[in-house]
């Protein structure tokens, strides 16, 4: 029977760990992107070699999307796209933080249909197939019935705090926060936290993935402005991102200012 793509997701993240875990963050080396995009190590670099070399052989008519590859408009015309983020967190993998994660997914006509979100320095991969549920290290998981943003637990930056972004005060929810924008989403699919937003712009590989995980697990991932995500674009991004249990989520939405 052939490799399901979850199945290949979870081979090919597993794969990638392994490479990654190869590297120490701190001493690995590293190099700033042009244009202020961000830093990049050997260990991303790496990782994406060892996943095109696993997963392209595998799906040779799928369409390439990869943080660490330069974007052509080839995969516009695939009916199904590989979206990966070797590094997710590549920040916190240099300072020596465990919570980075490796984001795999695939998206058929804008929609993300098998993802996984792996942390190999933590062993947790969460996983999901459009329709199928999502799962923590094979265990189903399902986000809070937190029901408004008050007193919520959310993964927010600090700019999400800024009064700018509120029709009035900001809400009273505790703000946490993880590095990997991956394992945010993923972190409110397995309900240890009750929402999560970033309200700039989002790269497809960073939440292709775990938007996936995340409404498979029983939250609502809109944009900021309640408009549905689409993956496989030109550009590949989208405006912020809200997720959460239906309540929250709608609680979140009502009190950003448009």
């Amino acid at each position: 029977m052939p490799e399901s793509d979850l199945g290949l997701l979870i081979r090919a993240a597993h794969a990638a760990g392994r490479v990654s875990l190869e590297f120490d963050g701190p001493s690995a080396k590293r190099w700033d992107k042009p244009g202020g995009a961000g830093p990049v190590t050997e260990a991303d670099m790496a990782v994406n070699e060892e996943l095109r070399a696993l997963l392209r052989p595998a799906r040779p008519d799928y369409g390439w999307l990869s943080e660490e590859d330069a974007d052509t408009d080839a995969r516009l015309a695939r009916a199904r796209c590989f979206l990966l983020d070797p590094i997710d967190g590549t920040m916190g993998f240099i300072e020596g933080s465990s919570s980075w994660s490796h984001a795999l997914a695939v998206v058929e006509d804008g929609r993300t249909v098998a993802a996984v979100v792996y942390l190999p320095a933590m062993d947790k991969l969460y996983a999901a197939a459009e329709g199928a549920g999502a799962t923590l290290n094979g265990t189903p998981i399902r986000t809070s019935d937190a029901s408004t943003a008050e007193g919520a637990d959310v993964l927010a930056t600090r700019y999400a705090m800024d009064a700018k972004n509120w029709r009035q005060a900001v809400p009273g929810f505790t703000r946490h926060h993880r590095p990997s924008l991956a394992y945010r989403l993923a972190l409110v699919a397995e309900g240890r936290f009750d929402a999560m937003l970033t309200l700039r712009d989002s790269w497809d590989w960073d939440i292709a993935a775990g938007a996936l995980i995340c409404t498979e697990a029983g939250a609502r991932v809109t944009d900021r402005r309640g408009g549905t995500l689409r993956f496989n674009t030109a550009p590949p991004r989208s405006d912020g991102v809200v997720a959460g249990g239906p309540a929250i989520h709608a609680d979140l939405l009502a009190a950003l200012a448009p």
